[in-house]
């Protein structure tokens, strides 16, 4: 049995979005974050960096939200969740995969997390780091605007839909309290909405139990 670890929300989101859409049975076990049980010995066994989500798929343990993504779109081509190999359009979805986690994800713990970055009790050193985030994120919302401006289908790649979408939509879901949300963009704010709408993401928002506004 596929197993996906996970906390409502957090990056598990994804992974949790593309198990629904794939239709194969798998289980989730919830990380109570509340009692830091994402830091306790048998979970840093599955992952010693003590983050979520982690996957088991029988003796296979992987971390790493686009790395879980990437793996179960290639576990199951017939799901058609990635381009194919070796073309143009594979190097684009690989592309945006490492920038959604190197670049935009980042920087959005930047802003959630910024006292990790200053003296314990620097409260204007975390603000001013909050600030530059939320800031250097707006940038990027606008590089993905543009992206979805240029394209030529409903989806983020065209006309396909891929373990991209679901990881769009919860890195801008994570925007949802910032001054301009993502939902606020012109092409965004619809894109998003075709994204919530497939049956396999409600499940997943569903089943966590998220609160309205989902992004």
């Amino acid at each position: 049995m596929t197993k996906l670890f996970y906390h409502p929300g957090n990056a598990s989101m994804a992974p949790h979005c593309v198990l629904e859409e794939i239709g194969q049975s798998f289980e989730l076990a919830f990380v109570d974050r509340a009692q830091n049980t994402h830091k306790s010995p048998d979970y840093l066994r599955l992952n010693p960096n003590g983050l979520i989500p982690v996957l088991v798929d029988g003796d296979l343990v992987l971390y790493e939200t686009a790395a879980i993504c990437l793996y179960l779109a290639d576990k199951y081509p017939e799901r058609q969740l990635a381009p194919e190999l070796g073309t143009p359009e594979r190097a684009q979805f690989y592309k945006w995969l490492m920038w959604l986690t190197n670049t935009m994800q980042a920087s959005l713990l930047l802003y959630f997390y910024p006292e990790r970055w200053v003296d314990a009790g620097n409260a204007s050193g975390a603000q001013q780091i909050k600030s530059h985030a939320e800031s250097k994120v707006a940038g990027l919302l606008a590089q993905l605007e543009d992206h979805l401006a240029a394209s030529s289908g409903p989806w983020f790649l065209g006309e396909h839909y891929t373990v991209l979408d679901p990881l769009v939509m919860m890195v801008c879901r994570w925007t949802r309290g910032f001054s301009r949300p993502a939902r606020d963009f012109a092409q965004l704010g619809p894109y998003l909405q075709r994204v919530l709408a497939r049956p396999a993401v409600q499940r997943a928002l569903q089943t966590e139990g998220l609160a309205h506004p989902w992004v």
